[in-house]
């Protein structure tokens, strides 16, 4: 694990730390940084700044622990090359941790997550929920703007009987919401515990209660739960739109057969 690193970041003797989630992209390509110096793998921890610790995601997340804000600035900077798609705009969730072995492991009434020691698996455990928590922040946000559209269509069918919207659209639609339970299940896989509790089965009650502060699994079955109907929405306008289109070709031939019988009479009886 490199305890020279450690020794030299002083980690252990720490009564307070800063954490920031930022989602920096769709994804991050780690394979360039394993081989550089690191504290720990699965999640991969890393020292960065004069005595800050980095836990990395593959899903774009990177979670910073007591950077300054020109280290996390330069941090950023040099991994830059490594992610993929960057977003405009990152996703930020922040949270202050304070050392204390007297006190219970949490989150306190004050919001401060409060741990024994300031361990590098504690704060790989810290970095999985912040880094989950900020993915979900995200699409969160994406899955409310798509709300925001179909809310209008789904009214329209409601008063009008119809959609306004074109099969296109409907379609971006349901790939926009399956790409985003997509990369929440496949990817990120809120859901699962990491595999750090494992190997640390005693950091499992502390990783439970911040699991359940976090509240991963309700806001995961509620984005779940949004995408699907966003979807079956989607779906059933765009079902309704190909039938109107369907219909709409069908009278389309009934006119033509009553204009060839109209044309043979006429040329039966007028033109003899």
């Amino acid at each position: 694990m490199g305890d020279d690193i450690l020794t030299a970041l002083r980690i252990g003797q720490r009564r307070a730390l800063g954490g920031r989630a930022l989602l920096l992209g769709d994804r991050l390509d780690l394979r360039s940084l394993e081989t550089t110096r690191v504290l720990a793998r699965s999640p991969l921890t890393i020292p960065a700044g004069e005595r800050g610790v980095v836990v990395l995601f593959r899903y774009g997340a990177a979670v910073l622990f007591d950077l300054t804000p020109l280290e996390e600035v330069e941090f950023v900077r040099q991994i830059e090359p490594l992610i993929r798609d960057p977003f405009g705009e990152p996703e930020l969730e922040q949270a202050a941790v304070a050392v204390d072995p007297d006190r219970e492991e949490g989150i306190d009434e004050s919001g401060k997550i409060v741990v024994h020691e300031a361990t590098i698996p504690r704060l790989q455990l810290l970095g999985d929920i912040l880094g989950k928590s900020v993915v979900l922040a995200r699409y969160e946000k994406a899955v409310a703007a798509q709300f925001d559209q179909i809310e209008p269509l789904a009214k329209a069918l409601q008063e009008k009987g119809s959609g306004v919207a074109t099969g296109k659209n409907l379609l971006q639609q349901i790939g926009a919401a399956l790409l985003i339970e997509q990369k929440t299940v496949g990817r990120v896989e809120v859901t699962e515990k990491p595999e750090l509790l494992w190997e640390r089965p005693e950091l499992e009650r502390f990783y439970a209660r911040l699991e359940d502060e976090y509240e991963l699994h309700e806001r995961q079955l509620a984005l779940d739960r949004k995408l699907a109907l966003i979807s079956r929405t989607a779906q059933t306008l765009l079902d309704l739109l190909h039938t109107q289109r369907s219909l709409r070709v069908e009278w389309y031939i009934t006119l033509l057969i009553i204009f060839e019988v109209l044309l043979t009479l006429y040329e039966m009886f007028v033109r003899g």
